[in-house]
């Protein structure tokens, strides 16, 4: 082959040779943009220890309306609430929320068929000592476990209404945070708005929008509709004496509200000051099948503690 022929050949293969790789240039060029342009829309991964990567996903923006600040409302403070400590090392059992969220606490004693309950705190800061006694009776069951029977459960709600005992102990802790009476609020007789001769008028309170419309009453709700509680006292303060639940009162409930009168200086028939009770949580247990009484203390200021120690020997105790 002439020398000169050769030379083209090669020629036109090194040609070939380097078309072929500027276009595969383009081409790992061209893929190589586009990833870039893929990489910048994905969200960057995060890293967490022995996880695999997951991407956070671009916001959302929600627009919300205006919310109007419940003047009632007590604001939980940055800081950690001081817990009611057993030296036992016993702990609540929180069945619910206030609607400001504080929790709402039961301890338990016992493990018995028979099922009893204790409430305090309906009424928050106004009635404090109820509040304060049942941590006392807590206290001393604690460290009397013997003292209860052993076909007995005893249930201590020691404060329904914790926003209430937040706001003070005075007449502006009585409501909860949307200004209703929880012992207004049950379902059975309630009223939203009753004749107030003779009962509460200042700070005026409402029984709320609806039976059971609060969150502190639905929990309690839920929590004897659970369990059978045949016997039931609702702590008060201060001074009209034991009041049965029922409308009329109940036969069982009048005998448990004459046990406690024997025993103590709390008057039975309790004082009647010609107010109408609607709502009431005694009357709620009397038609979930308890016999229950709202026991009134002798002021807004002390527990009467000795005394209502003989009412609790003698409610785990009583017969139905």
């Amino acid at each position: 082959m002439p020398r000169r022929r050769a030379s083209q050949i090669v020629a036109v293969i090194w040609g070939v040779n380097i078309v072929s790789l500027l276009a595969v240039l383009g081409i790992v060029l061209f893929r190589a943009s586009q990833r870039t342009v893929q990489a910048a829309d994905v969200p960057t991964p995060v890293e967490m220890p022995g996880v695999d990567l997951i991407y956070t996903a671009p916001p959302t923006l929600y627009y919300l309306p205006t919310i109007t600040r419940n003047p009632l409302a007590t604001p939980i403070e940055g800081v950690t609430p001081t817990p009611f400590l057993l030296a036992s090392g016993r702990r609540a059992t929180i069945i619910g929320l206030s609607v400001s969220g504080r929790p709402i606490e039961v301890f338990t004693f016992g493990k018995g068929e028979r099922q009893r309950m204790i409430v305090a705190g309906i009424h928050g800061g106004y009635e404090w000592n109820t509040i304060a006694l049942a941590d006392e009776l807590i206290t001393y069951l604690d460290a009397h476990p013997e003292e209860i029977p052993d076909d007995l459960t005893l249930y201590i709600l020691r404060n329904l209404n914790p926003d209430g005992d937040a706001r003070g102990h005075d007449r502006n802790g009585r409501a909860n945070d949307r200004g209703v009476d929880l012992n207004r609020n049950f379902p059975v007789n309630w009223q939203a708005d009753w004749d107030r001769n003779g009962c509460w008028k200042d700070p005026p309170v409402t029984g709320g929008e609806s039976p059971g419309s609060e969150s502190e009453t639905r929990a309690l709700m839920k929590f004897i509709e659970r369990h059978q509680i045949d016997a039931l006292i609702s702590y008060h303060s201060a001074a009209l004496g034991v009041f049965p639940g029922g409308t009329p009162w109940d036969k069982d409930s009048i005998r448990l509200a004459k046990e406690i009168a024997k025993i103590t200086t709390y008057p039975y028939p309790p004082l009647d000051t010609g107010c109408l009770y609607t709502g009431t949580l005694a009357d709620f247990a009397v038609s979930m099948g308890a016999a229950a009484v709202d026991l009134e203390l002798s002021n807004h200021r002390d527990t009467d503690f000795e005394m209502n120690l003989g009412v609790l020997q003698m409610f785990m105790n009583w017969e139905r």
